[in-house]
């Protein structure tokens, strides 16, 4: 699975859900204000856990934007280092926006959710019943825009990612047929075409 990012504005939000990052795909920067003099028990305790897969960043100045603009500097150099990693930011800060969309339209995955629980990543994992599991596929699907799997090998194993790797050879078989079934995509031989809903 690939690298995944998180780098959170802490300045901005104070997840609760942190735990739910302490996995191997996983990398945790999290961004201190100058000002700010301390993070809550849980963050401490799992970035402690996390070992060095798991970093804070105290900025050194003040000023409007300054720790929005660390986050850009970090996610520009890890992106050069490390061109198919996918990158997370947490803030309720819709300032990231128009940087998202520049780095998506250089190809680099990123996205920007309001809290932890809110990742698709994370969500995904949570996710239960088929419907909340086909939610998701689709939504993932919908943002890889023209860089969806072509073949269907491709798009189980992108399938089996979202979900952390935690589904069987029969739930991807399932979902692959559900897919079908309400004509989100087409399978002719090994090839994939989609027809998502709007």
């Amino acid at each position: 699975m690939k690298t995944n990012f998180v780098l959170i504005d802490y300045e901005n939000v104070q997840p609760e859900a942190v735990a739910e990052l302490d996995k191997e795909h996983f990398k945790v920067m999290v961004f201190v204000g100058a000002n700010q003099a301390k993070v809550t028990f849980e963050v401490a305790s799992m970035l402690q856990r996390m070992g060095g897969k798991a970093e804070y960043i105290k900025i050194t100045g003040n000023g409007s934007n300054a720790l929005d603009f660390h986050i850009a500097f970090y996610i520009g150099q890890l992106a050069a280092r490390e061109p198919d990693a996918c990158f997370h930011i947490i803030s309720k800060d819709a300032g990231f926006d128009p940087l998202i969309q520049h780095l998506k339209d250089r190809k680099i995955l990123v996205g920007r959710s309001k809290s932890v629980m809110d990742m698709p990543l994370v969500k995904a994992a949570n996710a239960q019943s088929s419907p909340d599991r086909l939610t998701m596929i689709i939504g993932d699907l919908k943002r890889r825009g023209t860089a969806k799997p072509r073949v269907v090998r491709t798009l189980s194993n992108t399938i089996n990612a979202l979900f952390q790797k935690q589904l069987s050879e029969k739930e991807l078989t399932s979902m692959l047929t559900e897919l079908q079934s309400r004509g989100v995509i087409e399978i002719n031989d090994t090839k994939v075409s989609y027809t998502l809903p709007a």
